[in-house]
C-alpha cells in the first residue's frame, strides 16, 4: 500500500523511495520539498560545497529550527499549565527542548540512522542527533509551515512519545540543586575549568571541577561547558549523599573560614566609668596640671593688647583706646627726672636753666 502511494509521487529518482518512506513513519506526512529534509539530515562533517564554494550542511536549519521549537513548545506547555507561574512554564520548555530529550528523541525516531556524515563524528558527537531533530523541525516549517510544526509536536511527540506531566515534575538540573544545596548550608561554591582541548575530529572538549570551600569535589567531562558542569554537579552530589567523610570535611572548611572572618579586628572598648574627676578627701588631687581643665576666671585678664591694636588707626580705636592714649603721651605733672641728689655746681645749675628757657621760646 505504501509503494503505491509513493509510486503515485513524481520522484526525481527512484532511490529517493526509501527516504520518502523513512520520513512518513517519522513525521506522520510526506515532504513536498525533499531538498529542505535531505539538507537537514546532512552533518558538517561531509564537507560538502555547493557550486560557489560555500560549505552545505544542516547548521542553518538547525538555527531555524531551534527557535520554531521554542516557540512550539512554548505555545504547547502555555495551554497546557493554565494557571502556572512564568518561573515553571520556562522550566518545563527548557527540559523539553534540551539537547539530552532531543537526543533521545532522534534514536527512537530513528532519524540517527538517516544522518549523513562521515561516520567517525557520530561516535563522538552526543548531540548530532538532538541538532538533526532540530534541522529537521526547520525543513518542516519552510516545507509545510507553523500549523504542521505544531501538529508533528503536539500529536506524534508530546502525545506518543513524552509524558509532558512527568517532565514538568522533574528536576534534571543537577547544577541548579548543587547551587541551591550551598545557598541554604551557606557554603562557597564554584565551578573551575581544568582544561579546554579539541578532539581528533576539532570538536571542543570542556572539563570543569566543583570546589565546595576550597576542598575539591568531582570533575565532569563535556562537549560544552553546560555539559561538562551537569555531569560535575550530578557527580558531586552523589559523592556529598554518600561519602559523610566529604561532607565532614566541607563543613569543618566552611567552620575554619567563618571563624576567621568573625574574629575581631580591635580590642571591645572597656565599659568602666572613668572616676579621675572625683577629688579625694585629703585634698591631694591626682590629676595632672595639664588634663586640668582651665577656668575663664582664672585667666590672666590685664594683659598687654597685640600689637596691631596698637597701630590701628584712631577712627578705629575706642573711647577708652583715644583717651588712654592721650593720657599716656601727655607730659606728667610730676615729672622729678631732674631731681637728684647729687649737689650740682653753680656751672651745671646755670646751663639747666639756659636749656630750660631755650625750649620755651622754641615751642612758643
Amino acid at each position: 500500500m505504501l509503494n503505491k502511494i509513493i509510486d503515485r509521487i513524481k520522484l526525481p529518482f527512484r532511490k529517493e523511495k526509501e527516504l520518502y518512506s523513512s520520513l512518513y513513519t517519522i513525521l506522520g506526512f510526506y515532504p513536498r520539498d525533499i531538498s529542505y529534509y535531505k539538507l537537514a539530515l546532512m552533518h558538517k562533517s561531509i564537507m560538502k560545497r555547493n557550486a560557489k564554494g560555500k560549505p552545505v550542511n544542516n547548521e542553518r536549519l538547525e538555527f531555524l529550527g531551534d527557535a520554531i521549537l521554542d516557540a512550539i513548545v512554548g505555545h504547547i506547555v502555555y495551554q497546557h499549565f493554565p494557571g502556572k507561574r512564568e518561573g515553571f512554564l520556562t522550566n518545563t520548555r527548557s527540559k523539553l527542548v534540551q539537547r539530552e530529550t532531543l537526543n533521545k528523541l532522534a534514536n527512537e525516531l530513528g532519524i540517527n540512522q538517516l544522518i549523513l556524515s562521515n561516520g567517525r563524528s557520530s561516535s563522538h558527537n552526543s548531540y548530532m542527533g538532538g541538532n538533526a531533530f532540530e534541522a529537521l523541525v526547520g525543513a518542516v516549517y519552510l516545507d509545510r509551515g507553523y500549523d504542521a510544526c505544531m501538529n508533528f509536536m503536539k500529536n506524534r511527540i508530546l502525545a506518543q512519545m513524552i509524558n509532558i506531566d512527568k517532565v514538568a515534575y522533574k528536576e534534571v538540573n543537577f547544577k541548579s540543586k548543587l547551587i541551591e544545596w550551598s545557598q541554604k548550608n551557606r557554603v562557597r561554591l564554584t565551578f573551575d575549568i581544568l582544561e579546554q582541548s579539541k578532539d581528533n575530529n576539532g570538536s571542543p572538549v570542556f572539563n570543569y571541577k566543583v570546589v565546595i570551600e576550597g576542598i575539591d569535589g568531582c570533575n565532569g567531562v563535556g562537549y560544552s561547558k553546560k555539559e561538562s558542569q551537569q555531569l560535575a554537579s550530578k557527580l558531586t552530589l552523589e559523592r556529598l549523599r554518600k561519602e559523610p567523610q566529604f561532607i565532614d570535611a566541607v563543613f569543618t572548611a566552611k567552620a575554619n573560614r567563618t571563624k576567621m572572618e568573625e574574629e575581631p579586628v580591635e580590642n571591645v572598648p572597656s565599659t568602666d566609668a572613668a572616676d579621675s574627676f572625683i577629688i579625694s578627701q585629703n585634698g591631694n588631687d591626682t590629676i595632672p596640671d595639664a588634663e586640668k581643665h582651665k577656668n575663664a576666671f582664672h585667666e590672666k585678664v590685664y594683659e598687654d593688647r597685640p600689637a596691631k591694636n596698637r597701630r590701628r588707626s584712631p577712627m578705629y580705636r575706642s573711647d577708652n583706646e583715644v583717651a588712654e592714649r592721650e593720657q599716656k603721651n601727655k607730659p606728667s605733672e610730676f615729672d622729678l627726672s631732674n631731681i637728684s641728689a647729687r649737689m650740682q655746681s653753680d656751672e651745671e645749675i646755670i646751663a639747666a636753666a639756659e636749656a630750660a628757657a631755650f625750649d620755651e621760646t622754641t615751642k612758643q
